[in-house]
């Protein structure tokens, strides 16, 4: 069966087509479970006996799935359909973190080949490897949606409705401003947008200087946060930070020159300490922000001088791979940046 768009599923909701199986997933999450919300309002759309025929299962609890087929089984009560909402669903590339496992093949096929015409059953993904065998036999047997991350212009589209839908005026630098700072985010857009027109109560003004003075940079954050656990030779912590970046779009020669630039400034500022610099003049000079200063300086004290060498050593080598035909193409150049990473921790 082929995996919608979230374009495609408003459109099958607005023509009220509802499905007896969901298969929900992608790594835009927010919209993701915004999807599940709105496929339980149109089934309980008068809102009929919703408390008796909502139920929630977390396949944390492996078990669960069988009790929550069982459950769509059952006849609503006083209403025309059951919701059943499975949530934590989990089939990784390794299949070390999967919650939904082949153990429960026979069960759900079963399900999924004769499903209940009273019940309306939602799978909700965190993780889905296409290419396991759980993973197609729900994309085969069901509405699967796929929720891939906003790219610029509908994340900007989606800012300006939710400023709109708040009553609230904005400049477009104020705009651009804040949609740089979160990045592709939708959960954490909306809660920032939320936040800036509470503070800009009553006028419900947003400014660039409100947004700069609100609005953390998640990307700087995010990067030093990574330089962060390298200096701590926390393996599993960079490679969970450093995935996160690269699936949030970052190209790999770009963060290489994102982790130098953490490195030398770590550097200099060292330096600045060990000639006995007094620390206001240190973020003076480093023109440390207000916010990230105190564990900048902390890590800057922490990290060893002959650690610093061999970072800008194995940094030069991964950036002549990445420009050459060592890098192999843009998966090569990812792959270079996570040998850099592992080089980095040992």
């Amino acid at each position: 069966m082929k995996i919608l768009s979230r374009e495609d599923l408003r459109t099958r909701l607005k023509r009220r087509e509802i499905s007896p199986v969901y298969l929900l997933f992608g790594a835009e999450t927010y919209l993701r479970d915004l999807a599940a919300k709105t496929i339980a309002d149109f089934v309980f759309k008068n809102n009929e006996a919703r408390d008796f025929n909502e139920d929630e299962f977390s396949l944390n609890q492996s078990e669960n799935l069988t009790y929550a087929l069982a459950s769509a089984e059952q006849l609503p009560m006083i209403a025309p359909k059951r919701l059943i909402r499975i949530v934590d669903v989990k089939v990784s590339q390794t299949g070390n973190k999967d919650t939904l496992k082949e153990d429960f093949e026979t069960v759900l096929t079963s399900y999924l080949k004769n499903p209940s015409e009273t019940s309306v059953v939602i799978f909700v993904a965190d993780e889905l490897d296409k290419r396991r065998r759980m993973a197609k036999l729900l994309i085969e047997n069901s509405v699967a949606v796929e929720f891939a991350r906003l790219d610029e212009n509908n994340l900007t589209k989606w800012a300006k409705d939710k400023l709109k839908d708040a009553g609230a005026k904005y400049d477009e630098n104020a705009l651009r401003h804040l949609t740089a700072l979160v990045g592709n985010d939708v959960r954490r857009l909306t809660n920032e947008i939320e936040k800036l027109v509470t503070a800009a109560m009553p006028e419900k003004i947003i400014s660039y200087e409100l947004v700069e003075s609100l609005v953390p940079n998640s990307r700087e954050l995010t990067n030093f946060v990574l330089t962060d656990q390298l200096i701590a030779k926390n393996k599993a912590g960079s490679l969970e930070i450093l995935k996160k970046i690269l699936d949030d779009g970052a190209e790999p020669l770009m963060l290489l020159g994102l982790i130098a630039h953490n490195f030398r400034r770590i550097f200099m500022a060292k330096e600045l300490i060990k000639q006995g610099v007094e620390r206001p003049e240190v973020v003076r000079i480093m023109k440390l922000q207000p916010k990230f200063h105190e564990e900048f300086l902390k890590t800057a004290r922490r990290t060893d001088e002959t650690y610093l060498k061999k970072v800008f050593q194995k940094l030069s080598q991964t950036d002549l791979a990445i420009k050459t035909s060592i890098g192999g193409g843009k998966d090569g150049a990812r792959m270079q940046i996570e040998m850099l990473v592992c080089e980095l921790v040992k």
